[in-house]
């Protein structure tokens, strides 16, 4: 196991990569890489953080090359004597590593994130069963890191569209049976730009941290949209 690592930080202002040496032991992640180098050598290095136990989603971040958390990676799983951190891709860079996700959230709120009881429902309990449970359990999980929309191919050729985080919550609550707002959901994501603009690359699907298949949420929202399913 080395002793230092090599940290290249792409800089906001300049375009250019700052490099910094790092100590590191074989526990030390990324995050803590980029913190020492802010606490110690440049008070200026722009990161966003909270929670470092991968729950919150705030570290997202391309590390050579590849979207992943800071704190979720760490140095001895790139077998790299050079790290190189860089904002993700197909979001507006606020500055250094730290972006704007004002365009996820939108359309993360604009699939109705919520349940939606209906008429019948109002003051009774509604069980589920275990197969229930599991139709959308996984998608659940999602933590809104971005890392899906930062490796997929479309959202950097369409500014217009949903992106895999917001059409994946989408299936989320279709597919759970507590909810009647389906039919509401699949209305908005029925357009050029929501889920028929998926190239299905797969990508979304290869970075997600918690284990979510955006991807395939997506081909399952396109059953229920052309109706093979309940």
């Amino acid at each position: 196991m080395r002793d230092t690592i090599t940290l290249r930080v792409r800089r906001s202002e300049s375009g250019d990569f700052d490099e910094f040496k790092v100590p590191v032991q074989k526990w030390t992640t990324v995050l803590e890489c980029i913190l020492h180098a802010k606490q110690y050598m440049d008070h200026s290095i722009a990161v966003r953080y909270s929670c470092r136990q991968a729950t919150c989603g705030s570290c997202g971040m391309r590390i050579n090359g590849r979207p992943a958390l800071a704190c979720f990676t760490k140095v001895s799983e790139l077998d790299s004597d050079t790290i190189t951190v860089e904002p993700m891709s197909n979001f507006p860079i606020i500055r250094d590593l730290a972006v704007g996700f004002d365009r996820l959230f939108e359309n993360h709120h604009r699939v109705r994130p919520y349940l939606e009881p209906g008429d019948a429902d109002a003051g009774r309990e509604h069980l589920q069963s275990p197969a229930e449970l599991d139709r959308y359990i996984q998608f659940a999980n999602c933590i809104k890191c971005g890392l899906c929309n930062s490796a997929c191919p479309t959202m950097a050729t369409d500014t217009t569209f949903m992106g895999p985080q917001a059409l994946a919550q989408a299936y989320r609550y279709v597919a759970d049976s507590r909810d009647a707002g389906k039919d509401k959901r699949l209305n908005i994501i029925d357009d050029s730009h929501g889920i028929w603009r998926c190239h299905f690359a797969g990508s979304c699907s290869q970075v997600c941290p918690k284990g979510v298949d955006p991807a395939m949420g997506i081909q399952l929202l396109r059953g229920y949209m052309l109706g093979f399913r309940g």
